[in-house]
């Protein structure tokens, strides 16, 4: 069966647009419950330069979507608690500094908290954050495929795990999940990861569509795949799909550009220190 491929931003965005969806997929990866979730989506609208018939250039228009979900989770304990999850995928090493900066706008923003009462006063607290990175590269050391990274409180003098949530703690640090694509090839060793196969490129019959056996996946996932599908069809999508390319190919260069300019420079570098010992060797020799 033929899917539009999920790792393109316009095909992300379309999947996780449909709120049914979007609640399964969430859960899954958090493996919480989740009563209600809602949509909140950013966008940033990028124009690119294209090279068209005679000497002028044509423009094209790039929406790159941060998802942003305010979602009411089932504590284990009963209740239940509102959180804002955030999902951004990245293609490149130096998307690090971005997510920085968007997760700081988070934390400062008023609309990510609520006035809530402890121990009979009413308090101004943060919705706790949780973040979802989907890596379209392999990270340096680690090669799980989903990798969670989870915050314990611990009594440092006995080493106990403490139990009790805190307002401040929770306020200030975050549970995040990661998803590195690459290492996503082949694995089905659980429920997750066969839901998350549907961004395994080893899959690709082209950058724009993968070839899957549906079978292979739980009937629960059947509507994630049907929704891929209908991306298949979809004229918007397959051009947006084809100007995402472009403006993937311009950043490569940018950053082989790069690359090769850091490399220049520390070459010089290097040739500096080394003459400068020369010319301190000299200079002691002729004293």
């Amino acid at each position: 069966m033929k899917i539009a491929n999920p790792i393109y931003d316009v095909v992300f965005k379309y999947l996780l647009d449909d709120n049914k969806i979007a609640k399964l997929v969430i859960s899954k990866i958090i493996g919480q419950d989740i009563e209600e979730i809602e949509f909140q989506p950013k966008e940033n609208i990028v124009e690119i330069e294209r090279p068209a018939s005679g000497k002028e250039k044509s423009k094209a228009s790039f929406t790159v979507y941060r998802l942003d979900f305010a979602a009411k989770i089932k504590l284990s304990t009963g209740g239940y608690q509102k959180v804002l999850i955030e999902i951004q995928k990245a293609k490149f090493p130096t998307d690090i500094m971005r997510f920085r900066r968007y997760l700081g706008q988070q934390y400062f923003s008023d609309k990510n908290s609520t006035v809530t009462k402890i121990k009979d006063k009413e308090r101004r607290t943060a919705f706790p954050i949780v973040s979802i990175y989907f890596l379209g590269h392999t990270l340096d050391y680690e090669t799980a495929p989903i990798i969670k990274v989870s915050r314990n409180y611990i009594d440092i003098a006995t080493g106990e795990i403490l139990k009790h949530k805190e307002e401040f703690i929770e306020s200030l640090t975050h549970d995040s999940f990661i998803i590195q694509i690459p290492e996503l090839k082949g694995k089905r060793r659980n429920d997750l990861e066969k839901l998350l196969s549907i961004f395994d490129q080893s899959q690709k019959e082209s950058d724009h569509i993968l070839n899957i056996n549906e079978n292979d996946f739980p009937d629960e996932y059947r509507e994630i795949i049907r929704k891929l599908q209908k991306a298949v069809l979809d004229e918007d999508i397959q051009n947006t799909m084809n100007i995402e390319d472009e403006i993937l190919a311009e950043l490569e260069h940018k950053e082989r550009q790069i690359g090769d300019l850091v490399d220049t420079i520390n070459k010089k570098d290097k040739e500096l220190l080394e003459m400068r010992k020369l010319i301190e060797n000299l200079t002691k020799k002729n004293k």
